[in-house]
C-alpha cells in the first residue's frame, strides 16, 4: 500500500492528501477560465481564499463552451464518478455545472486522490470528447497530466484538452466544515442563477441528500 504523500504539489498547484481525510475537489473545462483571466488574478496577488472566490465567481458567470450543461455530458461525468464509489472511494456531495464540478469525496487510504480525479478526467474526456460511446473503466495508475487533461481521438495532429490541467481542493477540518461544503456544493447553481432550488438543479446530490445521510452509518467525520 502506497504511503500518504502530505503536501505536494503535481507542478502546478499545491494539493494535500493523507490516505483518509474527505476532501472538496474542483475542476473545471480547459476553455472555462482563459490565460489572462488568471494572469490579472495573479497580478492581483490575493490571498488563496479570495483567489478561489475570484474564480469561482468567473466560472458562475458562465464562461467558455460550457458543453457540460448538455444532459449527455453531464451524465457521463455522474456515471464516472459512480463507477468506483464504494470502492476506491465515498461520494458525500457532488454538482455538474455548465463549465466545472465540485464533488466531496472520502478516498479509500489504498488510492491516492490525485490518481482518482486523473482516471475521473481521462474517463470522461474520452467518452464526451468520442460522443458518449466509451464505457465507464480503470485508467492506469499514475497517469500523465497530458491523459489528466484528457484529449480528443486522434481525428487531427492537434491536441485537443476537455479538463484543466490539474485540480483544486481541500480538506475537511470538522463537521462544521462538512456542513458548510455540502451546502455550498448544493447551493452553486442557485446562486449562479441556474435555478431557484437547489432540488431543481438535476446534476447535483441535493434532490437526494437527506436519504443519503440518512443511510450512513455513524457521522462522516469522528
Amino acid at each position: 500500500m502506497p504511503e500518504p504523500r502530505g503536501w505536494h504539489s503535481r507542478g502546478y498547484l499545491p494539493h494535500y492528501d493523507d490516505g483518509r481525510s474527505i476532501q472538496t475537489i474542483t475542476y473545471r473545462l480547459a476553455d472555462s477560465l482563459p490565460a489572462h483571466v488568471l494572469a490579472q488574478l495573479e497580478e492581483q496577488t490575493l490571498d488563496d481564499d479570495k483567489r478561489r472566490a475570484a474564480i469561482e465567481h468567473y466560472l458562475d458567470a458562465g464562461h467558455g463552451s460550457c458543453i457540460l450543461r448538455e444532459p449527455t455530458n453531464a451524465q457521463i461525468v455522474l456515471d464516472t464518478w459512480r463507477h468506483f464509489d464504494g470502492v476506491e472511494y465515498q461520494l458525500h456531495a457532488w454538482v455538474v455545472m455548465p463549465n466545472h464540478v465540485h464533488v466531496l469525496v472520502e478516498p479509500d487510504a489504498r488510492y491516492a486522490i490525485g490518481d482518482i480525479i486523473g482516471a475521473w478526467k481521462s474517463v470522461s474526456a474520452r467518452r464526451i470528447l468520442s460522443g458518449g460511446a466509451t464505457a465507464p473503466g480503470r485508467i492506469p495508475v499514475g497517469a500523465t497530466d497530458a491523459t489528466e487533461g484528457g484529449r480528443a481521438p486522434n481525428r487531427s495532429s492537434k491536441k485537443r484538452h476537455l479538463w484543466q490541467i490539474d485540480y483544486y481542493d481541500r480538506f475537511i477540518r470538522n463537521e462544521r466544515h462538512y456542513r458548510a461544503a455540502v451546502d455550498y456544493i448544493h447551493q452553486n447553481p442557485v446562486n449562479a442563477g441556474l435555478v431557484v432550488r437547489a432540488d431543481d438543479w438535476p446534476w447535483s446530490s441535493a434532490a437526494n441528500w437527506v436519504e443519503r445521510r440518512n443511510a450512513t452509518i455513524g457521522g462522516p467525520i469522528s
